[in-house]
């Protein structure tokens, strides 16, 4: 590896339903980024199958790799390491893009980097924007994961919460089925259709009818919940026939959106008075991961984050939800810290991001 050039990583990533591969440069320079979603395979199904998933990505990855490379106009000779998730990830799903890594890496003895999931996620908002410096907070809110970390370093990780039962994107890929909403074009899916719906509603006709996540006995434990107001909403759509008005649906889903985000609001804000504290040197409040492109989150988050004169980074929603890049540009993070890893790695489906 040339210290007078930027260095250039191939990322691969299959941990859920989209397939993808990305050529990033160190430079934070992302010469292609390929994405081959599932959408039809799993809309049906009314949520991702993880067994037809894997057989999704074992039919697109190949195509998606050579796309990658000939977009980027570079060989796989011409990389400096090939990244690819290692977990967390749906188990079925993880090994194909691992196997495909390794068998390259191993063919063009190029360096392997296996990257955790949310590392990059977390890390992601370094290759969108320079100013964020080590340490920040990084809220990770996807569909398997809501985490609440402070960011000291690479792979120096401060868990600070976590979910105690579901994960937010998951509440909101149930609410948005109960509504019976079919999946936004492109990529989002359920999630995105949720977001699209509850622009059209008005919150307060619904919202005071919801339970506040751990607002009573444990307002002041550090952890998020989603699981009651999940089912508190599906209760209210079957009591109220909602599927059937297209503006009570609106409505529906405006008032989860609102109080989903309050709950946040209030143990962000708890963490951060607790954080600014102990660590006065915080750079940014970063929120990444695919509920992260919720433009309505990001807007209320934002103003929170001004409460403690921090600014809110968030990567674009290309970024947010699952990519190579991400998964590149935790590679090259690694790769220059002389983090590699050995062709023999395998899967870890489950794998603790104060682990590494």
């Amino acid at each position: 590896m040339s210290s007078g050039r930027p260095v250039t990583v191939l990322g691969i990533e299959t941990s859920c339903d989209d397939t993808s591969a990305a050529v990033v440069r160190s430079d934070r320079s992302i010469l292609s980024e390929v994405v081959r979603g599932q959408r039809a395979m799993h809309e049906p199904m009314g949520g991702v199958v993880p067994t037809l998933a894997s057989r999704g990505h074992s039919a697109n990855l190949p195509g998606v790799i050579v796309e990658a490379l000939k977009q980027a106009h570079v060989t796989v000779d011409d990389l400096d390491a090939i990244a690819v998730t290692r977990g967390p990830g749906l188990p079925p799903c993880l090994p194909v893009g691992l196997n495909a890594a390794k068998t390259l890496a191993a063919v063009h003895e190029k360096p392997l980097i296996g990257v955790h999931h949310m590392e990059a996620h977390a890390l992601t908002a370094r290759l969108a924007d320079p100013a964020v410096t080590f340490p920040f907070m990084a809220l990770l809110i996807s569909g398997g994961h809501t985490l609440l970390l402070t960011v000291h370093g690479l792979g120096k990780y401060d868990v600070l919460a976590t979910t105690r039962d579901d994960a937010m994107g998951e509440a909101i890929d149930k609410t948005a089925r109960t509504l019976q909403l079919p999946w936004a074009q492109g990529r989002g899916g359920p999630g995105a259709a949720l977001e699209l719906a509850a622009q059209k509603g008005d919150p307060k006709r619904y919202a005071s009818l919801l339970p506040m996540p751990m607002l009573q006995r444990n307002k002041s434990v550090l952890a998020f919940s989603f699981s009651g107001l999940k089912t508190a909403v599906a209760r209210l759509i079957h009591d109220h026939d909602m599927t059937s008005d297209p503006q009570r649906i609106a409505d529906m889903a405006a008032a989860f959106q609102t109080v989903a985000v309050q709950h946040l609001e209030q143990k962000l804000d708890l963490a951060l008075l607790q954080v600014t504290k102990t660590t006065p040197n915080l750079s940014t409040l970063v929120v990444s991961g695919g509920v992260a492109s919720n433009l309505f989150f990001r807007s209320r988050l934002e103003t929170l984050a001004g409460k403690y004169n921090l600014p809110l980074i968030c990567p674009p929603p290309h970024l947010c939800t699952d990519n190579g890049a991400m998964i590149a540009w935790t590679g090259i993070e690694r790769l220059q810290a002389g983090l590699l890893d050995d062709y023999t790695i395998t899967t870890m489906p489950k794998w603790p991001i104060d682990s590494l």
